[in-house]
């Protein structure tokens, strides 16, 4: 198969794997505000819906001017990425979010792959960045991206949800969700 015919499809497969990860985090959030949660890094979380829809974007754009074939490994390592996806928001339940938020009286999630990594989602977000755009050719986007990301997880997110989960150890106990 073309790089320039995977790209539209993989687009229209994260456009709608991303739009029902939102409403179930909606969801999810609705129940973590009546369990009285409080929410964390506010001000960075618009960063997301800049880098996610113009990775995506970029990954559409520079795929169909590929004129090469499917990376196969790399399609590889993003289809591989998805079940670990689920197992990561299966783990977390109702406390799996796009926000920080913290539920008060909750204890921290260990099971599943937080047995191994301490931020696996962040992990699978990496994979994905990394072997999307390069499984249609887009090298630029991937090195561009996986830069970006890095320094918004390393940086910013993951930052923020150590102090909200020291904070609320230090204040109430130990938290629920991260």
């Amino acid at each position: 198969m073309r790089a320039r015919t995977l790209a539209p499809l993989l687009l229209a497969f994260l456009t709608a794997q991303r739009l029902v990860e939102l409403r179930r985090a909606r969801a999810n959030e609705r129940w973590a505000r009546a369990q009285g949660a409080a929410e964390y890094g506010r001000a960075h979380y618009p960063l997301f819906f800049v880098l996610h829809p113009t990775w995506m974007l970029f990954t559409l754009l520079e795929g169909r001017a590929s004129r090469g074939r499917v990376n196969l490994p790399a399609l590889l390592v993003f289809l591989a990425a998805q079940p670990l996806r689920a197992w990561v928001m299966r783990s977390l339940g109702r406390y799996w979010n796009t926000k920080i938020l913290i539920v008060p009286g909750g204890q921290r999630v260990t099971a599943g792959p937080f047995r191994y990594l301490k931020h696996p989602n962040y992990a699978v977000v990496a994979l994905e960045i990394a072997s999307a755009p390069l499984a249609v050719g887009a090298w630029r986007t991937a090195l561009a991206y996986t830069v970006l990301n890095a320094a918004l997880l390393l940086l910013v997110r993951i930052p923020a949800e150590e102090r909200a989960l020291a904070h609320y150890a230090a204040t109430q106990g130990d938290p629920a969700g991260h």
